[in-house]
């Protein structure tokens, strides 16, 4: 477990000095928070065992990509591709996949930006290229996800139908509270409204980029995953 460990180090260091950059320098910093957190044995175990994975290292590794995670909470839709664009800048990152239930949120009403990234950790028998989920929201959509967290645990992921529908509107509700609060965010800035315009367009520019740099690498774009196989 020790190079997923120092990869979600290399992954929080870097954004924590965006994090610093921007408030050194008086820059508008999209990041709110940073928190990290490594699988425990006894949850990869239970994986493996319910996805009927075999013992074997490279395999877990190629078939559990969340072992390793990082969640970045923004406060604007806009700032979660903007970091996105930020983590792209790096030379030793790369984006493996990205899953935009922002733009197509799950079914439950669960809103994020997944991204699978590989990122080298040098230890003394060499270069181990590591993958850590990184997980970026927004404010309202990680209140939303902590809540329904505490729901599907209470009654043990078997949760009355009537609580996944307040789930639902309560998303819904979260996605209106996120779009009103970007417009007052940008009329709020004023006069640095076309710089914020411009980031906006920038990350999601570089979003685009990365799917078509991808398509031609594999020949096909990638897509969001099915609920069952996330």
């Amino acid at each position: 477990m020790l190079p997923y460990r120092f990869a979600i180090d290399e992954v929080t260091t870097k954004l924590n000095i965006f994090k610093e950059e921007f408030a050194e320098l008086d820059l508008y910093n999209p990041i709110e928070h940073i928190s990290s957190r490594l699988k425990s044995p006894e949850s990869l175990i239970e994986k493996i065992q319910r996805r009927g994975i075999s013992g074997d290292p490279d395999e877990i590794r190629r078939e559990i990509t969340d072992i390793a995670g990082v969640r970045v909470v923004c406060s604007f839709i806009t700032d979660v591709y903007h970091v996105l664009e930020l983590l792209m800048q790096h030379d030793d990152i790369t984006v493996v996949q990205v899953k935009d239930y922002i733009a197509n949120p799950k079914s439950t009403g669960y809103r994020s930006l997944h991204v699978l990234l590989e990122i080298p950790v040098y230890l003394s028998d060499g270069n181990h290229m590591t993958t850590v989920e990184v997980q970026i929201r927004t404010i309202a959509m990680d209140f939303w996800a902590s809540l329904e967290h505490k729901i599907y645990y209470k009654y043990d992921r078997e949760v009355p139908e009537s609580l996944l529908a307040g789930l639902r509107d309560a998303a819904e509700s979260a996605g209106d509270l996120d779009n009103r609060m970007e417009w007052l965010h940008l009329a709020i800035r004023g006069a640095d409204r076309g710089t914020k315009i411009r980031r906006s367009s920038d990350a999601m520019q570089a979003l685009e980029r990365y799917r078509e740099e991808r398509a031609l690498r594999t020949g096909a774009i990638p897509a969001v995953k099915s609920e069952s196989e996330a």
